[in-house]
């Protein structure tokens, strides 16, 4: 299973992989949240060098090749397992195809419909795969989700059927398991690689032009954290960089996705963002740190703790916060790994994102 290799594998590859992340990389995006995190994000990733269609077989040969040197596709493969079949570069392109297993050729993972086949993202690799061409054909422009009965099934368990996601029940198309992530991550990168560049876009049952809805957001969300970065991601990142010269940041940063997107399945109006004054201290810590409410106001927060890979590891309901009192609520974090943690704060209508370093 891909959780289980990813295990094994990062505790060998995972430093030096992020360490080809250019020093100073994201310092822009330091300490911001919800849309000035994206933002500041976008600006950091955009203009990449832009591939031509058709180099992109040529590409996928070092972006989305195996140990054994078959292609990568996510629709067919079955990690831990035997593949039901495998591709080989350039001898199973597509061509013509009549069932499963027949060849392969280029997924826009983000339909071409959904952004009108504007050029720019036409080629992006962050967001195009090696996929079988009749199942790629079978997911056609319709929106990722969770399938409740499926009205056809793929050899390695890919889905196609009515949506039971809260907020949408039309025909989605599910992935495994073990890619959810991968493709959640995809569309985290490009609902912010194209932000303001979007004005010729189109709209999906999924996506008003890059803007992803809050019903999609919540299920990607819940795969990203579900199906976390694995070494076939961090690889890939690196493999495109070099290509096109920029980074998914939610790859190097799954954390990112919640700052930003949680905000709004919540529903939360990040107009009120700056008025729930809540800190934390000490930031770093070391065994505990405390919450301190510093408005006139007392609140009832619910708290969500991210690490650095997106995982919630922590969630708190109703934590009760007395104004102007710096001593209300104290967390205890002394059994948390050293790193980066994300917190979200919720109180009604008012949120608040804090990065908290764990000594």
């Amino acid at each position: 299973m891909k959780k289980i290799f990813s295990q094994i594998v990062f505790a060998f590859i995972l430093t030096p992989l992020i360490a080809q992340i250019p020093p100073g990389y994201y310092n822009s995006a330091a300490g911001l949240s919800g849309s000035a995190l994206q933002l500041a994000l976008h600006n950091i990733i955009d203009n990449h060098n832009t591939v031509s269609y058709s180099s992109l077989l040529t590409h996928f040969q070092t972006t989305d090749k195996k140990t054994n040197g078959k292609v990568w596709d996510m629709y067919s493969d079955a990690p831990g397992s035997t593949p039901p079949y495998e591709f080989t570069f350039v001898s199973d392109q597509c061509g013509s195809y009549g069932g499963e297993g027949d060849c392969f050729n280029r997924e826009h993972s983000w339909p071409q419909s959904w952004f009108n086949s504007s050029t720019i993202p036409s080629s992006d690799l962050f967001h195009l795969y090696p996929t079988d061409g009749y199942v790629n054909n079978k997911r056609n422009n319709y929106p990722y989700g969770t399938v409740g009965v499926a009205s056809w099934t793929s050899q390695n368990g890919s889905k196609l059927g009515t949506c039971i996601d809260p907020g949408y029940s039309s025909v989605v198309f599910e992935p495994i398991d073990e890619y959810k992530g991968d493709f959640a991550r995809t569309y985290f990168y490009m609902s912010t690689r194209y932000l303001t560049e979007d004005a010729s876009w189109s709209t999906s049952g999924g996506t008003n032009k890059s803007v992803l809805l809050p019903w999609e957001a919540s299920v990607l969300l819940n795969w990203s954290h579900n199906d976390t970065v694995s070494a076939k991601e961090i690889a890939r990142n690196n493999e495109v960089h070099d290509i096109q010269n920029n980074r998914n940041p939610f790859i190097d940063h799954p954390e990112w996705a919640d700052s930003i997107w949680t905000i709004i399945v919540a529903g939360i109006d990040e107009k009120a963002l700056p008025t729930l004054a809540v800190n934390i201290y000490p930031n770093p810590a070391a065994d505990n740190f405390t919450l301190s409410n510093e408005g006139n106001t007392n609140l009832k927060v619910n708290i969500k703790v991210m690490n650095a890979l997106g995982q919630i590891i922590k969630e708190i309901t109703s934590a009760e916060l007395i104004a102007f009192e710096s001593t209300t609520y104290t967390i205890d974090c002394s059994l948390w790994e050293p790193g980066i943690y994300q917190l979200l704060l919720i109180d009604k209508t008012q949120a608040k994102t804090i990065r908290l370093i764990k000594m």
